[in-house]
This record gives C-alpha cells, structure tokens and sequence, in this order.
C-alpha cells in the first residue's frame, strides 16, 4: 500500500514538473515575437491614444499582430513594472519585436515621427531657403519671410548674437545666420522650430570654428557672417576662399570700395551677367559699388569653409580679382587696375567663347 501510494506521488509530482515546464515553455513562446524572421522593413505604425490603459494598448497590439496574447501582455505587463509607464503616441514597431521590446520602446517613449531630409545650399539666401521649404510643403513662404524679418523676441534670449543685428539697416535680420545644411524635419515642425534649428546649428558651427583659432578676429560676429557671405557668393571653387577674403579685407583696410557683384545680385533679386553700368549705380546700402565697407548685413547663409576664411584672411597684396568664365569656376588676381582691366578682357573672351 505505502509503495502504490509512493508511486501515485512521484507520479503526481511529475506530471506537476511537465506541466510547469510546459507552462513555463508556452508563456516564453507568448513572450516572444510573433514572426522572429520579419524583415527589417517590416514595420508597422501604431497609434496609441493618451490615456490608454494596458487593456486597450494589448487590443492595438494584437490586432495589428504584434503580439500572441492579450492577457500575457498585460500579466507581463503588470510584472514588469510596465503598466504605469506607457508613453501616448505614434510608433514604429515590427512583428519580429519580444513582448519585452515593445513595452521597452512604448514606456520609453521612443515616438516615431514621419520626418523628410531637405538640403539648404550654401550661399542661398533667405528667400530662396523659403522658396525651398515652402516647395517642400515645410513652411508658408510669407510667414516664413516675415520671421526672417522680425524674429518672435525670444529668439534674442535664445540666440544673443541676433542683437547685434538690431538697428541695422537689413532687409532680413536672419539673413546669413540660417546655417546652411542637410537637416532631418518632422512632419508637424514649425516655422519658428525651423529657424531655432538652423540657427542653432550656426551657432555651433561657428563656436567650433572660433575654437580652432590661435587668436581671435577682431570683427565680431555680424561682420565676420557678412565678410563671409561674401566670399561665398564670389568664390567658387574652395581653394580660392581665403585669397579671395584676404582681396576684401585688404580693400576695406584701403579704404576701397569692394565692388563686388554678389551684392548688386542680392539687390536685383537675380543673379545678372554681366551687371550694366546703371546695376551698379543703383541707391542701396548694400550695393558695394557705391557705398564703403562691408554692407548693412549678409547676402546670403555662408558655409565652414567660407566663415573659416572670413575669421582668417589670406595675407596678400592682391587687390582685384575677376572670374576667368572658363568653366573652371576659378578666378584672374591682380595687383593693379591696369592688370585688372587686361584680365576683365580676356575673361569677357572666354565667355564670349563658350557661350
């Protein structure tokens, strides 16, 4: 009797292991993704609404086949310390993802949102960066133009550089200030969380290059950006960039008038060649043909290379340059007017020659 009673129990005993290990198995199956060999690109979008409690957030998740079992999310949930934690939103989130994954990404709160890549070249000017977003349905153009403008006032708390642009006679406060780069923008991005980007990323990008000097220019920051839109609207190819900011800077230490086109372009609101006599006569602070100094402001958002040479000028005795117009994109440098005229000659030359 003792041992028929003895074997009933080991019995008992082992049907309670294979039963706890079978549960143990089917539980960590619950627990695991729903298909381990979805592709990378498989992913699905799932919104959870604010409020949710565990029970909806388990319906979402299981219709869209995310997860094997409602009630074994929300047990695991609950275990885990998970249930208190999830954060509203939309996500990204792939069959091939644990149970444990998906309360990772939700309870942190890693929010997928549809963002578009869009390039802001160098030497673009305000308008044209507006023209730009506003193509690619980022930005109302006007709105755009009018911040440009006028800046909401904490931007001047934020960005204290901007002060030193107040009062002065620009078409565009944030002309030349909104870096120019390749930038990742989220679907519901703002007119103003745009120009806080941009200019954020001059600030850094100038700091950076700042850091990098032995000493310090004695221009300040606005006519540093000014100098070097300049150079980049003049130069073209990257080698002649700080020869080309060493001929302004040699002109305005002269006392010499600069001269250059970029300016008369930004005027004219196109870019005209060649400019006529009555171009360069006309009444504006910014047209360098008529008018001392650096103009009021920047004619356009210069890139590194170009505030790098405008914070250090090649030495030089050059004082006038003119493009060759051969294609090359590369300039003739000259030490006097005279020299100067005789390459203006040969420049009209070869564009009349490729033309």
């Amino acid at each position: 009797m003792g041992r028929r009673i003895l074997i009933v129990a080991v019995v008992f005993i082992l049907i309670l292991l294979a039963g706890s290990a079978l549960a143990w198995y089917g539980l960590k199956y619950m627990l695991q993704p729903v298909n381990p060999t979805a592709a990378e690109d498989d992913l699905v979008t799932v919104t959870i609404p604010m409020g949710s409690g565990t029970k909806r957030i388990a319906e979402i998740l299981a219709r869209e086949g995310l997860i094997h079992n409602t009630l074994i999310f929300r047990a695991y949930s609950r275990w885990s310390g998970s249930d208190q934690n999830f954060v509203a939103g939309q996500y990204q989130l792939s069959p091939a993802m644990s149970t444990k994954d998906l309360l990772s990404i939700m309870t942190e709160g890693k929010v997928y949102r549809e963002t578009s890549w869009i390039t802001i070249p160098e030497g673009f000017n305000v308008e044209q960066i507006a023209a730009r977003l506003h193509a690619q349905g980022k930005v109302d153009r006007e709105y755009f133009l009018a911040l440009c403008r006028k800046p909401p006032d904490n931007f001047f708390a934020t960005f204290p550089f901007l002060k030193e642009v107040e009062g002065k006679p620009v078409d565009y406060l944030l002309e030349g200030y909104l870096f120019p780069d390749t930038y990742e923008f989220g679907s519901d991005i703002s007119e103003e969380e745009i120009l806080a980007m941009m200019l954020g990323r001059m600030e850094k990008v100038y700091q950076s290059a700042l850091e990098e000097m032995d000493d310090k220019p004695e221009m300040r920051m606005h006519e540093i950006l000014t100098l070097a839109s300049l150079v980049e609207t003049e130069a073209v190819v990257a080698h002649e960039r700080e020869l080309i900011a060493g001929i302004l800077a040699g002109r305005l230490e002269k006392g010499m008038l600069l001269g250059c086109c970029s300016t008369v372009h930004y005027i004219l609101g196109e870019k005209k060649n060649p400019l006529l006599w009555e171009d360069t006569k006309i009444d504006s602070p910014y047209n360098t043909y008529i008018h001392e100094g650096l103009p009021p402001g920047p004619i356009a958002s210069p890139g590194e290379s170009s505030i790098k040479a405008a914070m250090r000028p090649q030495e030089t005795d050059y004082l006038y340059f003119v493009s060759r117009e051969d294609g090359s994109g590369e300039h003739f440098f000259s030490r006097t007017n005279a020299e100067h005229e005789a390459f203006k000659v040969i420049s009209k030359k070869n564009a009349s020659q490729n033309q």
